[in-house]
């Protein structure tokens, strides 16, 4: 089945840095952008970046441009974001997603991991 692993939260102080990864299967990684979404605690979900299927192209929320590079690894299937900088604002629950083909429904279907907790915090 698909699958999306994400790792590497953890606290961290202002200012502070933290690496992202999302280890994924059970799909053509290579044939699929991918992107990075959190989620802080009594909010909705907000995108922070993109990257296409080759890496290529790469869009970023405004907040985080200059702080956050979100890059993959196509060999390894891994997708991944560095964080520097890191601000409070930046505490939130950081998921891994993608949209994939539904053979049966013949449309586009979102996939989610289980997610990775980054808090930021003096």
């Amino acid at each position: 089945e698909v699958q999306l692993v994400e790792s590497g939260g953890g606290l961290v102080q202002p200012g502070g840095s933290l690496r992202l990864s999302c280890a994924a299967s059970g799909f053509t990684f290579r044939s699929y952008g991918l992107s990075w979404v959190r989620q802080a605690p009594g909010k909705g979900p907000e995108w922070v970046s993109t990257i296409n299927s080759n890496g290529e192209s790469t869009y970023y929320f405004d907040s985080v441009k200059g702080r956050f590079t979100v890059s993959r690894d196509n060999a390894k299937t891994t997708l991944y974001l560095q964080m520097n900088s890191l601000k409070p604002e930046d505490t939130a629950k950081y998921y891994c997603t993608t949209d994939l083909f539904d053979g049966v429904t013949g449309s586009y279907k979102p996939y989610w991991g289980q997610g990775t907790q980054v808090a930021v915090s003096a």
